[in-house]
């Protein structure tokens, strides 16, 4: 006999007794239902890979959208709703302008990172809101390159090289046996659509690939065309094809 839950998973501000708000758990689940992103670190700066890959032959494939500039120097990628996605993206433009028009200087990545959280944070706390159902890779360059994932909780954490979407634990279960901090840019962009490919279990399309960076040089955000994309593809999938035989 299963007993009911007594509404713990339709109060957004009541805890379950054991702990847990669940419509916050329900929306960390929207995100794992989401397309495959990844960020990583390197030695030259950050990079953002997502997958785009349309549903329909009658869609436009130059509405799908998944990395976003920020800022100059900053960057995000998104997985989960995407028209909450739309929202934090939007805010988060705000707030680094208004960085801009109050200190005169460009907002840092961590400190943009945390009032996202601050934002989606505020939305487990009230009744008559929900959880925003989308998680962010923020990504960019300060005087090191920074990466932090924002999750519909409002936690916030850092790291090297991460996933978020359905593609996750695969990305991140390879990450863990071949990432290097050191490696350089085109090493890293590679390994990144390598594990792409593996959480896809298909070879890759430049079309189909989403790919932003910044580097540490130039602090500047810039987006990688399908054509300058194709020769890393070709070579990541010579290692995917390899890797999805075993």
């Amino acid at each position: 006999m299963h007993l009911p839950q007594m509404g713990y998973d339709r109060a957004i501000t009541v805890f379950s007794p054991d702990g847990r708000l669940f419509q916050v758990e329900y929306a960390r689940e929207a995100v794992k239902r989401g397309a495959t992103a990844i960020g990583m670190k390197c030695s030259e700066g950050v990079i953002l890979i997502a997958d785009k890959r349309v549903g329909s032959k009658l869609l436009e494939a130059d509405t799908i959208e998944k990395i976003y500039k920020i800022d100059e120097h900053i960057c995000a990628a998104t997985s989960g709703l995407v028209a909450d996605a739309r929202i934090l993206i939007d805010r988060a433009r705000i707030e680094a302008q208004i960085n801009r028009l109050t200190y005169d200087e460009p907002i840092t990545v961590k400190e943009l990172a945390k009032k996202i959280c601050d934002f989606k944070q505020q939305y487990t706390q009230y009744g008559g809101v929900r959880p925003f159902g989308v998680s962010l890779l923020i990504a960019g360059v300060d005087e090191v390159p920074k990466l932090y994932e924002t999750d519909p909780s409002g936690a916030l954490l850092e790291y090297k090289a991460t996933a978020i979407g359905m593609g996750r634990n695969t990305v991140t279960e390879f990450f863990e046996k071949e990432y290097r901090e050191d490696l350089s840019f085109d090493d890293a962009l590679i390994l990144g659509l390598v594990a792409m490919g593996l959480s896809i279990e298909s070879e890759l399309v430049p079309e189909n690939v989403e790919v932003g960076y910044v580097k540490v040089d130039d602090k500047t955000f810039k987006e990688v065309t399908a054509e300058e994309l194709r020769p890393y593809v070709e070579k990541a999938n010579e290692r995917i094809r390899e890797l999805l035989k075993k």
